[in-house]
């Protein structure tokens, strides 16, 4: 596979753009994956109107880059992001979220991930994507394995729940 206008099978990635703020509002502000994306309180418009104003910044600078998910209809479905981008040790973290139930399932996520693998290795240089997964999550485990992420590690009572506290496996990716 090679880098082709970031797109690749049923999706394509494409930047923040201010028509998205009622949609990331939406996200970012749904209680069901504040815990899978470290949230613990709302955001205000105001705020992610200001951060989609700033997304342009290039990745060098902000140590981060979000991008949404389009399917093959042009409809934005989810967002990848790459986060504690260190272009010194060549590694960043990735999350993914694919919102909506329907759009779950149908290898979109795969897509998602595949691309950004390439994204990082061909235009960023890195070496290295990591992600962090809590147990309870095994569609995810299952999503990051598939495209050859590898568990390396187990952080012990990380995510604290109201249920109690859950373990967080640390995986592994190695690009180049």
């Amino acid at each position: 596979m090679t880098l082709n206008k970031l797109a690749h099978g049923q999706i394509r990635f494409r930047p923040l753009e201010p028509e998205d703020l009622e949609l990331i509002y939406q996200w970012e502000n749904d209680p069901e994956i504040w815990q899978v994306s470290n949230t613990l309180t709302p955001f205000s418009r105001y705020i992610l109107k200001q951060y989609i104003a700033e997304s342009h910044r290039d990745i060098f600078d902000t140590k981060q880059l979000r991008m949404m998910i389009e399917d093959s209809t042009g409809h934005p479905v989810g967002a990848i992001d790459l986060f504690d981008f260190d272009p010194f040790h060549q590694r960043a973290g990735i999350g993914i979220l694919i919102y909506n139930k329907a759009d779950q399932g149908k290898g979109l996520a795969t897509d998602a991930l595949r691309l950004m693998a390439l994204y990082a290795t061909e235009v960023l240089g890195l070496h290295q994507l990591y992600a962090n997964i809590t147990v309870d999550n095994p569609a995810s485990v299952h999503l990051f394995k598939k495209i050859g992420f590898e568990r390396v590690g187990t952080k012990k009572d990380w995510i604290k729940t109201s249920g109690g506290w859950l373990d967080e496996e640390l995986y592994q990716l190695i690009l180049k």
